[in-house]
């Protein structure tokens, strides 16, 4: 368990990350990891309220379904993913480049294609707004998936990126998406909003001076 800010921890779950967010004795989990990750999450968090899913990855959403069961939580995720989610079937997959093709081999080793369904009580669409955080502002990063979605709390100059963005070694895009040209531009929005810290899918969070990192890197991508 890492403390990202007073409010914020992420979780590492056999390699895939998930986040909770704590308004006093209400728990909002960003992610859910791969399936199994869901006795990890309730030994964490026993009372979740909220489930944010950033996309519908199977290393995403793969414990919603265990979860929603335990905890009676709400799921909400993208418009264009929820569908998908809902019926527990796999999204078209990603346009790779071609180094990419064996890190994936090797990262979803062992991962279904598809994680049990889930009803999502909510689509959400670009410029909603959910009920933590002094207020959750939603944005439509679609490239990665067309459903993709970061979170943004402006009260407290918090991002999470989900998989649009990466930090594995080094601050870079992320990787395996359906459209890169789509990916670059949405990292480049997320890259205009002042934030001291960002948090990833995968790598480590930046806890200060986030947003002028964030620029560094989106300066330099072409599609």
């Amino acid at each position: 368990m890492v403390t990202v800010t007073d409010n914020l921890t992420m979780l590492v779950i056999d390699g895939w990350q998930v986040y909770l967010w704590r308004d006093g004795d209400s728990v909002t989990l960003i992610d859910t990891g791969a399936p199994g990750s869901a006795p990890a999450i309730l030994q964490a968090a026993p009372r979740i309220d909220r489930i944010v899913l950033t996309h519908g990855h199977v290393d995403h959403i793969g414990s919603a379904a265990a979860l929603r069961e335990h905890t009676g939580a709400e799921v909400v995720a993208g418009e264009a993913d929820a569908p998908a989610i809902r019926a527990g079937a796999a999204l078209a997959p990603p346009v790779f480049e071609d180094w990419e093709v064996p890190i994936h081999q090797r990262v979803a080793a062992g991962l279904p294609d598809a994680a049990d369904p889930v009803p999502v009580d909510r689509e959400l669409h670009d410029g909603d707004v959910l009920d933590f955080g002094g207020g959750a502002e939603v944005l439509a990063i679609p490239g990665h998936t067309g459903g993709s979605i970061a979170i943004h709390l402006p009260e407290h100059r918090v991002l999470l990126t989900g998989d649009t963005i990466a930090n594995v070694g080094t601050l870079m895009l992320g990787t395996f998406n359906q459209d890169r040209a789509r990916t670059i531009a949405s990292f480049q929005r997320l890259a205009q909003l002042d934030v001291e810290t960002a948090c990833f899918g995968h790598g480590e969070p930046i806890t200060s001076g986030a947003g002028a990192r964030l620029r560094e890197v989106a300066a330099t991508l072409t599609p």
